[in-house]
């Protein structure tokens, strides 16, 4: 694909972006940027969910991960459901009994400042290196696809690409992001159904055949009881529930997106009928990346990139200009779906939990502030990223989530499940001394538990130890 066409698609895409922007924040105030005056339609925010549980993430290394794991990441995808289910029915319920706007302000009524001021803080932290590491990806790719071509560096890549988020976010907040998650979720789920299309197309496959390739291929094995083995079923599974409770349900980008909707009920429907959708929507992805390495074995193709670059490759220059074209839609999508509602409530966190503003009240000033500030932090972490990255990015993300959110869990289920307070000075020692007794447990498992590997299953253990510590520091009530 040439330069100019790849500009003309990124561009085009943009323009449609900052038209809904403009619709969307017209008469925005600071309830529009922060809730959405809460009137957000459930199954508007169902669809855009979907997108930004996706992002780029998924979209470019899931695909290519099946090269190495198969289909073992859809063992977690149904863990999902049932973490899904506690958020309906534990945490919203909590969240809309409240009237909260920051999630975070739970742990300030429960504990006590300290308390609170920790959640927000892992929250921040979380949610910066995870922004970070899927704009990487995108970022990436439109290096390749276009910037390259030019002789221009990553940092100005990655620098327009936020600047572009920014720009269409910085007025209307959530109002603006539930509309255009919708528009970015519909273009990623068209580009892997069109690719696929293109991959059956030039293999002369019928519907049937793609069924027959996904059934033999090796590629498909789903289920992995060994018990010693990282990706064992019910590690996958139990780590998939509590990845959905904490990156979903404590997590104050998604959160933020439910919490638009106009009640309870309506709150709830959203997510049932998203976590369905979500299922069939991992399972396309997956079997993309079947296809794909099935479409490298038929036309022989010597791959060279990892398996994060698989897609982008194959897209870009064996599925011709249409295959391209929807390509870039669908990882531009992914870039922003999941960028723009970060960086939102990025914003929300910082400004509500440690500026202690009013989110009702106007300060245009600081709010504008706080989100430029934090563009530029996602700018550069994405910069320390692409020089220590070693790993598919899929890995990485959820890896340091169990380090990151595991606080969260504990915390959250200590002010959940028990009716005992705690000393809430202790809670930051707790909250930093539970994360590396993980690190230290992961470094030694195979000594200290003949030959057992953890892998995402970390984040029970790590908020096993916050909740255990809890314990530790607390007192009647």
């Amino acid at each position: 694909m040439s330069p100019f066409l790849v500009f003309s698609v990124i561009a085009g895409y943009f323009i449609l972006l900052m038209t809904i922007a403009h619709f969307t924040s017209k008469n925005s105030d600071a309830e529009s940027f922060f809730t959405a005056n809460r009137q957000s339609p459930w199954y508007l925010v169902a669809f855009g969910m979907i997108g930004a549980s996706l992002s780029g993430v998924t979209f470019i290394s899931v695909p290519g991960e099946v090269g190495n794991s198969h289909w073992a990441y859809f063992q977690m995808v149904l863990g999902y459901l049932v973490g899904y289910f506690v958020i309906a029915t534990v945490l919203l319920p909590l969240y809309y009994k409240m009237n909260l706007v920051s999630i975070y302000q739970y742990l300030d009524s429960r504990f006590g400042e300290m308390s609170y001021k920790v959640g927000a803080f892992f929250f921040l932290i979380s949610r910066v290196i995870g922004a970070s590491f899927r704009l990487f990806l995108v970022a990436s790719v439109l290096q390749i696809a276009f910037f390259d071509a030019f002789d221009i560096p990553f940092s100005v890549s990655v620098f327009v690409t936020i600047a572009l988020i920014w720009l269409y976010t910085f007025k209307g907040g959530i109002k603006t992001i539930v509309w255009t998650d919708t528009l970015q979720t519909l273009f990623m789920l068209l580009a892997v159904g069109i690719s696929i299309s293109v991959i059956s197309d030039q293999l002369d496959l019928s519907l049937s055949d793609l069924f027959g390739v996904l059934q033999t291929s090796e590629l498909s094995d789903t289920f992995i009881w060994e018990w010693n083995a990282p990706r064992n079923f019910f590690k996958q599974f139990f780590a998939g529930a509590f990845i959905a409770i904490v990156m979903t349900g404590l997590d104050q980008d998604m959160m933020q997106k439910n919490l638009t909707c106009r009640s309870l009920g309506d709150a709830q429907k959203n997510v049932f009928w998203f976590s369905i959708v979500l299922i069939f929507a991992n399972l396309l992805f997956l079997s993309l990346g079947v296809l794909l390495y099935h479409f490298v074995e038929a036309n022989q193709i010597d791959l060279t990139q990892t398996t994060d670059a698989l897609y982008p490759y194959l897209a870009m220059n064996h599925f011709g200009i249409l295959g391209g074209i929807v390509f870039l839609l669908g990882v531009t999508a992914a870039a922003y779906s999941s960028a723009d509602s970060a960086l939102t409530a990025l914003t929300t966190s910082f400004y509500i939990d440690f500026l202690d503003k009013n989110p009702s009240e106007e300060d245009g000033k600081n709010r504008l502030l706080v989100h430029l500030g934090f563009s530029i932090l996602i700018f550069v972490v994405i910069l320390i990223f692409e020089a220590i990255n070693d790993d598919s990015v899929i890995n990485s993300v959820f890896r340091v989530a169990g380090y990151t959110y595991g606080p969260l869990l504990g915390l959250y289920a200590f002010g959940l499940f028990t009716r005992k307070q705690v000393e809430d000075q202790y809670v930051p020692m707790i909250c930093l001394m539970a994360p590396t007794f993980t690190y230290l447990i992961n470094l030694y498992s195979e000594a200290l538990f003949g030959g057992y590997r953890f892998g995402f299953e970390l984040l029970l253990v790590n908020g096993l130890l916050t909740y255990l510590g809890l314990l530790l520091i607390s007192k009647k009530s």
